[in-house]
């Protein structure tokens, strides 16, 4: 059963001020390092997958101007500016932030201009339009009463023909940290690595039915699946433009 609002709303507090307490440790999660290094075999299947995504985004080639949504530590904003004219990234997370402008700036060869924004992704909403909106590791953490919300506002960010890329976790054990379980619901208990733990909205999708989700709100974004630790997809909205209701 899904929380209530206000339950909802609790939670979401919990998953932003997890976030921000994790900041200085994130990158060992995407990076394998510390509670999260799994030995040599999978570590190298680890990069292998996250390669295999970096050469779908390479795929799409120019990116234009990127709206990139809970940007976190930079691991995927690096890699955005490299196709992008511009990336804005927004994130709830000042720290997490701070760690991005740093990655950025020890940088080399990007002439992307890059700017930050510090808000919650629940109550934010779009200034402008752009080509691209991008988010990694996010959806998982949109509650699912907010699915349709959280892609209406995609929608407004992005300009006629614009289009979207996504990364996200599959329920792999391995993905996590060793002392941590795959919790496969609504909600997930989170530790780090002082020993503090959160609750947090944690959703895996089935590529097929994530598709299907988005193609019957409007979009034709083909989601596919690394071997074992990702799904990942890119698309835009079908020309009928409308958001059906009622998945």
């Amino acid at each position: 059963m899904f929380p209530g609002l206000h339950q909802e709303r609790d939670l979401v507090d919990e998953q932003i001020r997890y976030y921000r307490a994790r900041a200085p440790e994130y990158d060992d999660w995407f990076l394998r390092r510390g509670r999260y290094d799994r030995g040599p075999e999978l570590n190298k299947r680890w990069f292998s997958e996250v390669a295999e995504v970096e050469r779908a985004l390479a795929a799409m080639g120019g990116l234009g101007d990127v709206l990139e949504l809970a940007a976190g530590t930079g691991q995927w904003t690096r890699r955005l500016t490299s196709q992008a004219r511009s990336v804005h990234c927004v994130d709830a997370s000042p720290e997490t932030l701070t760690l991005n402008r740093a990655r950025l700036a020890g940088q080399l060869g990007s002439t992307s201009a890059v700017s930050f924004e510090i808000a919650d992704l629940f109550n934010w909403h779009p200034s402008r339009r752009y080509d691209t909106v991008a988010f990694g590791f996010w959806l998982s953490h949109v509650p699912r009463k907010r699915f349709e919300d959280f892609w209406s506002m995609v929608a407004e960010a992005l300009v006629p023909g614009g289009r979207v890329f996504l990364v996200d976790s599959q329920a792999e054990p391995t993905g996590t940290a060793r002392d941590q379980t795959i919790e496969v619901g609504h909600e997930a208990r989170r530790r780090l690595n002082d020993g503090r733990e959160f609750t947090i909205v944690k959703l895996y999708y089935d590529p097929a039915l994530l598709t299907a989700l988005l193609d019957h709100m409007g979009w034709d974004v083909p989601i596919l699946r690394t071997a074992g630790y990702f799904v990942y997809g890119s698309g835009r909205r079908q020309p009928s433009g409308g958001v059906a209701t009622g998945i």
